[in-house]
């Protein structure tokens, strides 16, 4: 029985077919956000809802019983952990008004296709193991954000109050400044002054007009360079590097694993050429004694 739920488990169909419900959960969830559709095929998404759910039960059940009597086992690789608890999250007793939760918890069944496809498992790895390095980079990052929106406060607060008024909406506007989204606008405010540019339909705001054109243009050309163009990109690189090194320590599983299966391949072969040579000699041992045998009888006869 545990020897065909492994079967079962490490099968090629069994892997993609419960792709292939994940991707239907997806499907699913995402018709449900038409009410016009969720009118007219209410009863058949409920249906279709439960069934992808007990598939992913079966599933649970097929690699828990493919541990055979040591089922805990199943909960030792992280990722059967977050399959289990996505499912179990669906089992919860949502109430009517709670039925929005409900949905989330079945958008989360989409997840799964994580645990299903190596790739995103090597990527979500990758990712994962690059937060330490990119907590560093996102303090350095801070830093500089910290940095510019105190000078900005101080020097374009009172000229653009829209988007330097205090600290907290001077970092947001920064923000905004380095991902590109008309970060122009801004500057030019404070190069020309917000009575010539930028604040049209909002002029009693601007209540103390003041232009900087070197300054201004110095600073958010400089934010840009550094913010952007550096720090940023420190992101991609230490998500690189640690998508490098989940490639090499999947391949170094991997290559274990294969050098396991080649040690036991040896080790049965040992034991299988062992196993012929105690039968040859049981054989031997076995015509010695008929031999005896028949000589005892003749000397009897005798």
């Amino acid at each position: 029985m545990v020897q065909n739920l492994q079967r079962v488990r490490d099968a090629r169909w069994f892997n993609n077919l419960i792709t292939a419900v994940i991707l239907a959960a997806g499907v699913v969830v995402g018709v449900e956000t038409y009410p016009g559709l969720v009118d007219r095929h209410g009863t058949i998404l409920h249906f279709l809802n439960e069934l992808i759910l007990w598939i992913f039960v079966a599933e649970i059940a097929v690699k828990m019983g493919a541990e055979g009597k040591r089922p805990w086992r199943y909960f030792l690789d992280p990722w059967n952990i977050f399959d289990f608890v996505i499912v179990a999250v669906c089992f919860l007793p949502f109430d009517a008004q709670y039925v929005a939760v409900l949905r989330l918890a079945r958008l989360l069944r989409v997840l799964k296709l994580v645990t299903a496809l190596p790739r995103l498992q090597i990527l979500v790895g990758a990712l994962l193991k690059s937060i330490p390095s990119m907590g560093y980079v996102a303090l350095l990052l801070g830093l500089l954000f910290y940095l510019y929106s105190v000078a900005a406060v101080f020097i374009f607060g009172a000229n653009d109050p829209v988007h330097f008024k205090d600290l907290p909406i001077a970092m947001l506007s920064l923000f905004r400044v380095v991902t590109g989204e008309d970060w122009t606008d801004i500057m030019y405010i404070n190069m020309f002054g917000c009575d010539q540019y930028g604040y049209g339909g909002i002029e009693h705001m601007c209540t103390k007009p003041k232009g900087y054109p070197l300054f201004a243009a110095l600073y958010f050309v400089s934010f840009m360079l550094v913010g952007a163009m550096v720090i940023l990109n420190l992101f991609i690189g230490v998500i690189m590097g640690g998508m490098d090194e989940a490639k090499r320590e999947t391949a170094a599983l991997e290559a274990e694993r294969l050098e396991g299966t080649f040690v036991l391949d040896n080790e049965l072969n040992k034991l299988t050429d062992q196993l012929s040579s105690l039968q040859e000699q049981l054989g031997v041992l076995q015509s010695r004694l008929a031999m005896q045998k028949d000589k005892s009888d003749d000397e009897q006869v005798g």
